[in-house]
């Protein structure tokens, strides 16, 4: 199972529930017909919108507040073998070695979602900060290899 966010309350009268969720492909998951995992049930999505920072799901079989007032506060998880994903899953790179071009930096222990992007937090010698965008990150597979500009790392 993997975590993709939390089932923070529910909405209206009519069963809708809203999720927080900073999952990286989230408009694979959230469809009509796709199923989540909370606390143990499985459950089918019947409805998916956005609202605000909000992912807003009705269940299949769930037509009212009181059904899905369990589900408050719970954690939201998907089965991962159920899906293909466009790219890698941050859960799937930590750990993975760190090269720049063919110089190795370190380890990628976390990846930050500072909202314009995402951050690969790389402990070698020292900490680095990396944006995880096209233009430094060129290959994603055993290992990460990027192509940092001259200066990025301070090598002194």
């Amino acid at each position: 199972m993997l975590y993709i966010g939390d089932l923070v309350n529910t909405h209206g009268i009519k069963g809708e529930v809203r999720i927080i969720s900073n999952f990286k492909y989230k408009n694979t998951i959230f469809k009509p017909n796709n199923i989540l995992y909370i606390n143990g049930d499985k459950l089918k999505i019947k409805t998916y919108r956005k609202h605000k920072n909000y992912d807003m799901v009705t269940f299949e079989g769930y037509n009212d507040i009181n059904e899905v007032l369990k589900f408050k506060g719970q954690k939201v998880y998907i089965n991962k073998e159920q899906y293909t994903f466009p790219g890698p899953l941050n859960e799937d790179l930590y750990g993975k070695k760190v090269y720049d071009k063919d110089k190795y930096i370190g380890t990628l222990i976390n990846i930050i979602d500072n909202k314009g992007h995402e951050i690969l937090v790389v402990k070698g010698d020292k900490e680095y900060l990396i944006p995880y965008v096209d233009e430094f990150v060129k290959h994603i597979d055993k290992d990460i290899r990027l192509d940092l500009i001259k200066g990025f790392i301070n090598e002194d």
